[in-house]
């Protein structure tokens, strides 16, 4: 915890100008309670292609800034898109760069999906396997579908949807529950 506070690292696995999934985990920072301190990693499209050769004690700037970032969270929520079938290239190159230093291991992690009609399935279920074999601490109840079509932004971005809110909010908070 940061000065009494519960910080939960939030990564979306989009680089879309836009993403519905940023906009999920910007209304998630909006709605964190004064007991949580909400943290954007901002580095996805600047890691290197994970290489086990350059996994060492002297990683890749990036890869080291991700490092720190996640050593220093409480708690972990992501949102991501599908893409072919399953997780982003780049976001689960993320993920690679985390497996081999321990940045998940025991770490409570949840997601948000926020795909329409029910998709992101395969997605989701690859993060699973990925955050399973990464030891961390998946929270059921910090994992959640909360289907937000493009409509629901509005021309800020931003989701206004109470209901929608609602949803994230309860994510968010057992997630700094978890983490406490």
């Amino acid at each position: 915890m940061t000065q009494g506070r519960t910080r939960i690292v939030s990564i979306c696995g989009s680089l879309r100008a836009g993403s519905v999934n940023a906009a999920v985990l910007a209304a998630a920072a909006r709605l964190a309670g004064p007991d949580v301190e909400m943290s954007p990693y901002c580095g996805l499209d600047a890691l290197p292609h994970f290489n086990p050769d350059r996994d060492h004690d002297a990683p890749p700037p990036g890869v080291r800034d991700l490092r720190e970032d996640l050593a220093r969270a409480d708690a972990i929520l992501f949102s991501t898109p599908e893409y072919a079938g399953s997780l982003p290239g780049s976001f689960k190159n993320l993920l690679d760069w985390t497996i081999g230093a321990s940045s998940l291991y025991r770490r409570p992690v949840g997601w948000i999906n926020p795909s329409a009609h029910g998709g992101a399935r395969d997605a989701f279920h690859a993060l699973r396997l990925v955050l399973d074999k990464a030891g961390a601490n998946v929270v059921e109840a910090a994992c959640a579908d909360v289907p937000v079509g493009r409509d629901a932004l509005d021309a800020d971005g931003e989701i206004r949807n109470e209901a929608l809110l609602r949803k994230i909010s309860a994510v968010t908070s057992a997630l700094a529950r978890a983490a406490t």
